[in-house]
This record gives C-alpha cells, structure tokens and sequence, in this order.
C-alpha cells in the first residue's frame, strides 16, 4: 500500500472534520460523507445558492446530477426555493429591511457584508431565477445523452436513434435465431432453449460484466465453455442489430460517452468541450454511482473542475441502481479533501443516540465504512408522563426465544402475527398514555395522524390498518396500488370486451361504466 492510500485510509477511517456551508467554497474534489437525515439535497442546494450569489459561476456553468427522475425533480425544486429565499433575504438586507423570522447560517452570511457587494449578489440571484429553466440538473443519463449531442462529431451519438427502455424482444429474436444456427444442424446443444434464453438475457442484461466459463473441465461437461461462447455471439449480434435499427439504450448513454471520453485522439477534445461549459459539478446521492459514472466524472472534472461528490456510503453495499462500493471508495482516494455532514435534520436526538448505541463504529462490509457518529439538530419532541417513560423509548427490541436445539432460527413469516401484535398494543399504549409532541416549542396531545408505519408491501399495509381500525384507533392507507386493481382499470376491461364480443351482455356492462354513465333505469328502459 502507497503512502498516499494509507494517509487516505487514515482520513476514511477517522471522522472526517464537519462539512461547514460558511467556510471557505471546496476547490478540487471534494467527497461529503453523509447519514441517513443529514441533508444531502439540502446541502448541494444550498452550495448552488451561494455559488450564484458569491459569482463563483453562474448558474448555466453549474452541473447538477442525481439519480433517478423523482429526485431531479426534486433537487430542481429544492435549488429553486433556496435561491427565492436567498433573494428574499438580500432585498431585505439591501433596502435595510428587518427579515422577518429566523435566517438560515447561509441566509444569515449572505446577507451580512457591504452594501454593493449584498446589490451585486442580489442582481446574481436574480438573474439566476429568470433563467432557472437552463439549469443542468439532470439523472446521470440525462446528462449524458445531453453531452453526446453537445459534442457531435467527438461523440458517437446518432441524431435519429430511438430510446429503447429494454432490448427483451431483440434478445429473444437473437438468441431464436443463434440457437437455431448453432444447434438445429447437429441435432444436439449443451443447453436447452429455455436455458439458451436465461444466458442471453443475463448477457445483455450485465452487458458490462465479463464472461467466464465456470468450472470448466478437461472434456467441459457441463458445457460452460460453449454457454460462455453462446452468451458472446448473443451480445455482438444484438449490438450489431441495434445499431442497425437505430436503437439506443440507457446503458449506450453511459458507454458511449465514456468511450468517446477515452478515445485516444478524440478524448482529449471531448473532455475540454465538457469542462468549458461546467465549471462547477455537483452530484447527489453518489454513493449509488456505477464505476462508468465514476470514470465519466473521473475523466472529465477531476482536477479541472470543481468537483463535489455527496452521499452515504453506508447505502452502497447494498447495490442499489447498480452501485458499486468501490466506486466511493476510488473516489474517497483521489479526492482533495472529504468532509462529513454530521447533524441529523430529520430525528430526534434520543433516536440517534440509541441508534448509536447499537451500530457505532460498526463497519459495513469494508474497514473504511464505518457507522460514523452524528449528532441531531432535534432535541427530544416526544414526551410521557414519568410512569410511562418506557412507551416512549427511542427503540424497544424484543427478543424471540428459540429451542437451542432447533435446527434454524424461526422464520420472519412465523412470527409476523406476534409483530403485528406487538406493533397494534405499542400503538394503542402510546396513544393512551396522555404523550405529548412538541410542535414549534409548544406541547400538544399526541394524535393518530402523527404516527405512521411503514411497510414494504401493500398487502401488510391493508393487514395492519384494518387491525388498528379494529383496535379503535383511526387509520388510512397511503400508497400505490396496482392500476389494475382499480375500478378505471375494471371499466377499461369491460369496454375491451364488449368492443371484441359484440353481444347484449358485454354491450349492456358497458353502458354502466363510467365511458357511457347509463344506470339500471337507463339500461331496462332502452330498445335494441
């Protein structure tokens, strides 16, 4: 190990210093270790609302990227209300206007200085406002399928091509086609058609992993070697056929940018366009990047631009959108600096404690992820009278007793019935109990709609609110069902049905839906 990845190993390992909005911007590469509740979004806003307004960049050459369509939407609202607040609070400070209620550490340092200058940041903010539909703020495949246009010939962008959200039917076309070709002849295969199209699916599907006989043998009995040949030619001639139909994946925005990024004569070229236009690049949620994210950024910002990469290693493990742990970890080393977001915004500080108690310094899957120690911005909201302390504990554990002898531990579906049990009587005791919320410094009674459960599947969400209805305790179901559980979806197949079996009764369950509105009067006085 490298001197370099050791002094990296020792900052990863220890706390990082606390990231501090008023301090001086980051320069270089800068990664920010968030907690679950720290303010990931919160704090890349409030960056680009003081970028605007110092003049660091204007809001055109700022780059913000996230991941997924719902959190762009989002962090595009988040950026907006900050630079309005920003704005509200300089007219203030520039017409010597008292701002009414409190000022956030940003507002407070922005509005704070000499009169010109608080004019100038003004005029900065507002004009990033009048222009806020230029804002990059885009899902890292929008950003690069926006980047392949914007090089034209030092991209391998066709103009034409359409956006294909999976290639399920053309691998099946040319896994048919390949099977027969290689197989039909012979009269025998190492595999069948069914197993012919799980390895081409799983080919395309991990179209970067690479492919590697498995247990290969001197006569390769079970056929690997062949399987792993079958898998290649699936993957060039469903390459070769999508380029020749003017198809376009999700996967291709990545690859072929980083592609063009890394040509040997073109790279350079691309990268340099790229950096001129973003001086400032900021990415949300990081820790979910995929190692050719990683080399798209790495290629082209680092040590060029300003390059701020946010997120919550403790998340990357799991892979979530494909994300690899060793991505953070890579950026971590070559990052000039990292820094921690260590106030929880979202919890109490008795749940963080508790939390604390239980995971801190707990290393998640490798020595430099660790559960770090954060503090809460919230003190305790939550209280009970003396006698009831116990129902209103931050986390209660109950351990499930089993016969040492037993073979396994009971299943989650075995003791399902005793969580519901348990979660109905902790809600009724809570709410009997005469607890108290703090609410903007002023205690009030508890109520059924400041307590929500969260499921992961509808079906236990119905189960438990119809047990605490039963309960007596008020309760309503938030989600999204399925479309075709609806009764829109039930008026639509029976519509469909009379359209395709044109006889009186279809016809007749038709006119009673919402399409036609006819009602039982209407439907017995009608003639043919």
């Amino acid at each position: 190990m490298t001197s370099n990845l050791g002094g990296v190993l020792d900052q990863v390992q220890a706390d990082p210093p606390p990231f501090d909005i008023s301090a001086d911007l980051p320069t270089g590469t800068t990664v920010l270790e968030a907690s679950a509740g720290t303010g990931k979004t919160y704090t890349i806003a409030a960056l680009a609302a003081r970028v605007v307004a110092e003049g660091a960049a204007e809001l055109s050459q700022l780059l913000l990227v996230t991941f997924g369509r719902m959190a762009t939407n989002e962090l595009r609202l988040r950026v907006r209300e900050r630079l309005v607040a920003v704005e509200s609070c300089l007219a203030d400070a520039v017409a010597h206007r008292v701002t009414t209620g409190p000022l956030s550490d940003l507002e407070a340092m922005l509005s704070t200085g000499h009169p010109e200058e608080l004019a100038c940041r003004r005029a900065r903010v507002s004009r990033a406002l009048a222009e806020f539909d230029a804002a990059t703020i885009a899902t890292t495949h929008e950003f690069c399928l926006q980047m392949l246009d914007g090089l034209g010939v030092l991209g391998d962008r066709e103009p034409h091509a359409t956006v294909a959200e999976h290639l399920s039917d053309l691998t099946r076309e040319v896994a048919t086609d390949l099977y027969l070709r290689r197989y039909a002849a012979t009269g025998s295969s190492p595999m069948s058609y069914e197993e012919a199209l799980e390895v081409a699916n799983q080919a395309v599907q991990a179209v970067h992993a690479r492919l590697v006989p498995v247990g290969l043998g001197p006569d390769d009995p079970s056929g690997s070697g062949e399987r792993v040949a079958f898998a290649t030619a699936v993957r060039e001639e469903v390459e070769r056929r999508k380029r020749a139909s003017k198809l376009f994946t999700y996967d291709d925005m990545l690859t072929r940018l980083r592609d063009a990024l890394a040509d040997p004569e073109r790279g350079t070229a691309a990268a340099d366009r790229l950096r001129r236009r973003y001086r400032i690049v900021m990415v949300d949620e990081f820790q979910d990047t995929d190692p050719i994210q990683w080399e798209i950024l790495h290629r082209t910002f680092h040590r060029h631009s300003t390059l701020i990469l946010i997120g919550d290693p403790k998340q990357a493990i799991y892979a979530f959108r494909g994300a690899d742990v060793f991505s953070y970890l890579d950026a971590v080393q070559h990052a000039d600096q990292v820094r921690s977001l260590a106030v929880n915004r979202r919890s109490d500080q008795a749940l963080v404690d508790a939390l604390d108690e239980l995971l801190g310094d707990t290393a998640l899957g490798d020595e430099r992820i660790a559960v770090r120690t954060v503090t809460a911005d919230h003190r305790r909201r939550l209280r009970a009278p003396a006698d009831e302390q116990h129902i209103v504990a931050p986390i209660r554990l109950r351990v499930m007793p089993h016969e040492p002898d037993a073979m396994k531990v009971p299943s989650v579906a075995t003791i399902r019935p005793q969580i519901a049990d348990d979660l109905v009587a902790d809600i009724t005791a809570l709410l009997g109990s005469g607890a108290q919320l703090l609410v903007g410094g002023c205690p009030r009674p508890l109520l059924p709609s400041d307590i929500a459960v969260l499921v992961r599947k509808n079906e236990r969400g119905e189960a438990i609110r119809d047990r605490l209805v039963a309960a007596g305790v008020p309760a309503v179901m938030y989600g999204a069902s399925s479309v075709f559980a609806s009764p829109m979806a039930r008026d639509w197949l029976t519509l469909l049905l009379a359209l395709e079996q044109t006889r009186q009764q279809p016809v007749r369950q038709a006119a009673l839906t919402c399409f036609f509105g006819w009602t039982f009067a209407d439907l017995a006085a009608a003639n043919e």
